[in-house]
């Protein structure tokens, strides 16, 4: 319960406020009979459809994370801190974090990172260019060799 709602809270607060204005439509005097109730069960359904997607996914999304981080990967999460071009810090085993409680923590670093806002990294696309080229020069040498 912890987790949704440091993660949903937010998002619970702009459902409240959609259902309040919800709640000051309805009950005008040019809407029709009924209009509350049906306006409001519509709202609290559709809100709460909404969110629980959100949590469904984002608790995948961190878990995916979290298993990559444990067998040794680099991920990248957002740094909202530093308001820079580079506003990404890749983070890694290797770099000395640890993910405990699902935040990232390295002690060298004065923030921690959740894992609701990192992303597996693949890596630049030109190093992925030149890596497929030097697997190709690699698989052409081989062939030139077995010929």
């Amino acid at each position: 319960m912890e987790l949704f709602l440091e993660l949903e809270i937010v998002y619970i607060i702009i459902g409240i406020f959609i259902l309040s204005i919800a709640a000051v439509v309805t009950t005008r005097d040019f809407m029709p009979k009924g209009a509350f109730k049906k306006g409001m069960l519509g709202v609290v359904a559709a809100m709460s459809l909404m969110i629980s997607f959100h949590y469904g996914m984002t608790t995948k999304r961190m878990s995916g994370i979290e298993e990559i981080f444990n067998s040794g990967e680099t991920v990248i999460c957002e740094n909202k801190m530093r308001r820079t071009i580079s506003r990404s810090v890749l983070l890694s085993k290797e770099l000395g974090w640890k993910l405990e409680d699902h935040l990232f923590k390295n002690s060298d670093y004065e923030r921690d990172f959740h894992t609701s806002r990192c992303v597996e990294w693949i890596g630049s696309k030109p190093q992925l260019e030149e890596a497929a080229k030097e697997e190709a020069a690699k698989e052409a040498l081989s062939k030139e060799a077995k010929q």
